[in-house]
């Protein structure tokens, strides 16, 4: 693969064991990773084609233990990467040789719920879906829920402002987030919003979610827990060519109807889900939609047939909707396994894109005409309800030429969404994997607008340098976080 990171500071790496030493006094000896066996389990995150044996890893578990070893970095300009699970899909928690891992998986309480204000305070360690758990007893849950949310934590979502299936009804994470607790690179504790809907002052919240870790480091936030629904029942939509499918989303967006879930499968992805899960998902469809309503009874039953009025103008080769909890069970089962289930039969590239729900049909064109051009193949996953596109482009990660291949194809598809009038990035990220694609949709101003931002937060650059901004820039800027 190709991209490039910043040269190690060599200063840096002589002095690897007096920065180690100096962390174990400060976390404590259980707290910091510093043999090679355990600093390997962290060289590398969702990314996998790219690795660095980061210098140290320190696993803090309070905030004033995160605050203490980023105002000893910060003193001694040691550079330090932010880690949740490390499920990043874009290089977001890709390490350096000279930096300092800071993760925060061992802060993953629950710290308090309030459900008369509907909302939950809880360290940012912790998984989304043990959030859901913490309160679903009371008829409760936590809205955002990626394919990873059984690993991902909070930590991640909030740095890459994640969203998941559900996220056209319930938002992504900057929506479903009312305050955090932020660590800045001297140490300094900020907290940002709180149990409230309306933070008085600017939007720093705001310009924290999504941040990617080049702000400071989220410790704690106070997120919005919802009343779950009385019901909620998927449908499976099968057609006869992915453009069909494409159109039919854009219909029934059009109508003013919103479902809690759409999403998108073709063939390849078909295939493969159905073998892992055994949905019953249609074999001889070449694009399936997978539609979720939620309501009463009467609601999801009159939306369900609203929806297949609008699909059969589209000559729908299958409308099935499910019959009970063990059948939607195993509908979204094959979809949360997409990726793992594409895994067990090739290397994938996955990639993040939004697009305009208009151009949906002719961007699945062009994906499949560009995977064509490089002799891949592609399946197909994403959230085709809010233009949000996983293409998948599978790949023999043993042969450079084909990892080479992917990587140009990756480029030439996010490229595609900014031409059609949207975005590199809709939950991912940029990290190190659209790095160098950013001026495809900001200018130089722009961007030099965003570095000045950074640049307040952290003027040294030491925090997940390498990382969103093409490096010639930062070069060309003066900043520090590039050799």
């Amino acid at each position: 693969m190709t991209l490039q990171m910043p040269q190690p500071d060599r200063a840096t790496l002589n002095r690897s064991d007096e920065i180690t030493a100096e962390l174990k006094r400060i976390a404590g000896e259980e707290a910091v990773i510093a043999d090679e066996d355990g600093r390997r389990t962290f060289e590398t995150d969702g990314l996998t084609a790219y690795r660095a044996m980061p210098l140290a890893v320190v696993l803090p578990d309070t905030t004033d233990m995160v605050a203490e070893v980023l105002r000893y970095c910060h003193r001694e300009k040691i550079k330090v990467v932010a880690r949740g699970a490390g499920t990043s899909l874009c290089g977001g928690a890709l390490p350096l040789e000279d930096a300092v891992v800071v993760g925060v998986s061992r802060m993953n309480k629950v710290l308090e719920i309030d459900y008369d204000n509907r909302i939950a305070r809880v360290e940012s360690g912790i998984t989304n879906l043990a959030i859901s758990n913490a309160v679903s007893d009371e008829g409760f849950f936590y809205a955002p829920d990626p394919s990873s949310q059984l690993a991902c934590t909070l930590a991640g979502n909030l740095a890459m402002n994640s969203g998941g299936a559900h996220c056209l009804k319930y938002g992504v994470t900057t929506n479903n987030v009312l305050g955090a607790k932020v660590v800045l690179m001297d140490g300094e504790i900020l907290e940002l919003g709180g149990p409230h809907l309306d933070a008085e002052g600017y939007d720093l919240l705001g310009l924290m979610i999504g941040s990617e870790g080049q702000f400071g480091i989220i410790t704690e936030a106070t997120v919005r827990i919802l009343r779950a629904a009385e019901g909620a029942r998927p449908m499976l939509l099968g057609f006869d060519s992915s453009e069909a499918a494409g159109a039919c989303v854009s219909a029934i967006i059009a109508t003013g109807i919103i479902p809690v879930a759409i999403e998108f499968m073709d063939r390849p992805a078909i295939e493969v889900c159905e073998s892992f899960a055994k949905a019953g998902y249609p074999m001889d469809a070449e694009a399936l939609l997978i539609v979720e309503v939620e309501g009463s009874e009467e609601e999801i039953n009159d939306r369900l047939a609203q929806i297949s009025c609008i699909a059969a103008a589209y000559n729908p080769t299958t409308i099935q909707v499910s019959s009970g909890a063990s059948q939607s069970a195993k509908i979204w089962k094959g979809r949360k396994s997409a990726f793992g289930a594409i895994g067990r039969i090739s290397d994938y590239y996955c990639m993040d894109g939004t697009i305009p729900l208009s151009r949906l049909p002719e961007v699945l064109r062009g994906i499949s005409d560009i995977c064509a051009s490089h002799k891949l193949r592609v399946a197909n996953i994403f959230h085709a309800g809010d233009g949000n596109l996983h293409p998948l482009i599978l790949y023999d990660a043993n042969d450079p030429s084909s990892a080479e291949r992917a990587e140009l194809a990756g480029a030439e598809i996010l490229t595609l969404c900014v031409e059609v009038g949207d975005c590199l990035t809709g939950e991912h990220g940029v990290g190190i994997e659209k790095r160098d694609l950013m001026l495809k949709q900001f200018t130089e101003t722009d961007l030099s607008l965003q570095m000045r931002i950074k640049s307040v937060f952290d003027p040294d650059w030491l925090l997940n340098p390498g990382k969103v901004f093409p490096l010639h820039l930062t070069v060309h800027s003066g900043t520090s976080n590039a050799a």
